[in-house]
């Protein structure tokens, strides 16, 4: 069973997004050295959730087993994208909610309603129109009764008027377990996997590049690079010959090269599949030297079938509104300004070149593949940060 859809976990830094995905589906997805050294995501996590029912109690579950005696049975499965919270790391967020279909609202009860991040993932999901959108209010097991209800009427006033001004909050211990199965039945009954067209050309975004290869491995026991992301359209099949644009930039300035390989084998976490579609994460194992995949290299790539990807453009116009913000003063945008462009996974660095009629065009430091009505973010700097200002689409 492929997942049928991509679950972000948003919310401020410490708010337990982390917990959370392991409680459901059993992997802590903090495994690089830098977060587990400084205790907080930095990298998208992904894990895959596995929701039963109990046929006999009713209860929903995330093993196939029941204190009851009752057999589960496995209603469906869904993928979890890990975002960081830190301040710093806003453009990981916005590129994540191009793959994302829905998303669980993280705020804790121990902390006064709205904290930084809170208001700037909010801002992220009034932005994107994610609809899919479940509020977890966690840390319920380090204040009182009193106090979460309290905590409760904070975060109704925060939503209100906003995209999740509806959605439903469920109160969760996630170290006790305590309501894990009040959220998987409001992912199943709440969140319905978007349609997604299999017949059209494939298109996906890669958010991960890695080298699976252990130092010292003898040549010919290397394996191919692997590009992990999500597909939005067609379908991939193993054996399918694939191209990757921008694909490689050799050194700073140069033109990218197209990359073109062969589909070695398709994984969703670890079970291997046919054919991938639309919905979950999955992983590409490929023909690809693996020094070209490493490091997260070609992130914010396009996949495609061969001839089908359009070429990579270094300007991009884009018609684009500015944000209200209520924490901080918006100016509106000015020409030669440099700004942070988020367009689907990719994140790159550009100048503003013009702006006229509510168009903005933008000269980019490095190539990026876009298509028209695609969703961009714009970030400017404001004191020794940059700030999610504007949004828009490209035209």
């Amino acid at each position: 069973m492929q997942a049928d859809m991509n679950i972000g976990m948003l919310g401020h830094v410490d708010h337990g997004k982390t917990t959370l995905t392991k409680a459901l589906t059993g992997k802590w997805t903090d495994t690089h050295s830098e977060e587990i050294k400084r205790g907080i995501s930095i990298r998208l996590g992904y894990a895959d959730a596995y929701i039963y029912q109990c046929p006999k109690c009713q209860t929903f579950l995330t093993q196939p087993n029941c204190e009851c005696g009752g057999k589960p049975k496995l209603l469906r499965k869904v993928s979890l994208v890990d975002a960081p919270g830190h301040e710093t790391l806003m453009t990981t967020v916005i590129s994540a909610t191009s793959i994302l279909d829905g998303v669980i609202f993280l705020i804790a009860a121990n902390e006064p309603c709205p904290q930084p991040q809170t208001n700037e993932h909010l801002l992220v999901l009034n932005s994107t129109g994610i609809k899919n959108i479940i509020v977890v209010q966690t840390k319920i097991d380090l204040v009182s009764k009193e106090k979460a209800i309290e905590s409760y009427k904070q975060i109704k006033t925060f939503l209100k008027g906003s995209n999740a001004e509806n959605a439903p909050i469920i109160p969760v211990s996630a170290n006790s377990n305590l309501n894990v199965d009040a959220l998987l039945r409001a992912i199943n009954d709440n969140m319905s996997p978007p349609k997604h067209d299999e017949t059209a050309q494939l298109r996906m975004y890669a958010s991960r590049s890695f080298d699976v290869n252990r130092p010292g491995t003898i040549i010919n026991e290397l394996k191919g690079g692997v590009l992990g992301g999500s597909i939005v359209q067609g379908i991939l099949k193993k054996g399918d010959q694939i191209e990757i644009k921008p694909g490689i930039t050799r050194k700073e300035g140069a033109k990218s090269t197209t990359v073109i390989c062969t589909v070695q084998s398709l994984m969703e976490e670890s079970e291997s599949l046919d054919v991938a579609r639309s919905g979950g994460l999955i992983a590409i194992a490929t023909t690809l030297d693996p020094s070209l995949t490493k490091s997260d290299a070609l992130v914010g790539s396009v996949v495609g079938r061969k001839g089908e990807v359009p070429d990579p453009v270094d300007t991009i116009s884009v018609k684009y509104q500015i944000l209200e913000r209520a924490d901080m003063q918006n100016m509106p945008l000015r020409e030669n300004e440099p700004v942070v462009i988020n367009v689907h996974t990719s994140t790159g660095v550009g100048l503003l070149v013009k702006l006229a009629k509510g168009i903005a065009t933008i000269k980019m430091k490095k190539s990026t593949v876009v298509y028209k009505d695609m969703h961009v973010a714009i970030s400017r700097k404001i004191g020794q940060r940059w700030r999610l200002s504007a949004w828009g689409k490209i035209v």
